[in-house]
């Protein structure tokens, strides 16, 4: 874990933030809400939010595309069926090219293809179309992956299509607000770095934290 500069953070955990997002979500009127966690982060947080809302709560993978040397930098990302995003800046800056991340976009779209099934479980996913879809996770960094697994929600046609998170880099907020009809947070810090920066307890969950949560 990176030893950010001393300074209170935002959050105590997933769960707090997901109470603080649930808040300001609680505010607006919905129309048949189903809410998405984004795995594996997003997932308690949008527990929360579901509960809060009365909402039914399911679940949506996508994997960022790390660069070469540096995976946790991501220059793209995947969903299990859908098409690769790339930020084209990003490659640029790295003399990168799409085709040159076909081997990683492979590796990635297998184990989003992997955990989905897993959380699924054999369970029928929640029906979109008509309904107001909200796709949760625990911050919003580049927007790389959010953009992914929102393109992949958007073709099942929902009424409205809103991506939600406790904290977000300010120019990711513009990024993602190209692909829903609405981004809501609770925070968007100009000194973000990490999502992991604004959270006392951010640690790793595990798939069968995430398929406890889901199906409790």
């Amino acid at each position: 874990m990176p030893a950010w500069p001393a300074r209170p953070r935002i959050f105590a955990d997933r769960e707090d933030g997901g109470r603080r997002l649930a808040s300001e979500l609680r505010r607006r009127t919905w129309a048949d809400p189903v809410v998405l966690g984004l795995a594996r982060g997003g997932v308690p947080v949008a527990a929360v939010v579901a509960r809060w809302l009365g909402a039914e709560l399911d679940v949506a993978v996508a994997r960022k595309i790390g660069a070469p040397g540096h995976r946790e930098y991501g220059v793209g990302a995947v969903t299990p069926d859908g098409p690769a995003i790339y930020d084209e800046a990003g490659l640029r800056a790295l003399k990168l090219t799409a085709a040159r991340m076909a081997r990683a976009e492979t590796r990635e779209r297998a184990e989003a293809r992997r955990r989905l099934a897993r959380y699924r479980a054999g369970r029928v996913p929640a029906g979109l179309t008509g309904r107001d879809v909200l796709l949760v996770d625990d911050g919003l960094a580049t927007g790389v992956t959010a953009t992914a697994a929102l393109r992949d929600l958007r073709a099942a046609r929902p009424r409205t299509l809103v991506f939600a998170a406790p904290v977000a880099a300010p120019g990711a907020v513009a990024r993602v607000l190209a692909e829903a009809d609405d981004v809501v947070c609770v925070a968007e810090p100009p000194d973000f770095r990490a999502v992991g920066q604004w959270y006392a307890d951010f640690r790793q969950l595990g798939d069968d934290e995430v398929l406890d949560l889901l199906t409790s």
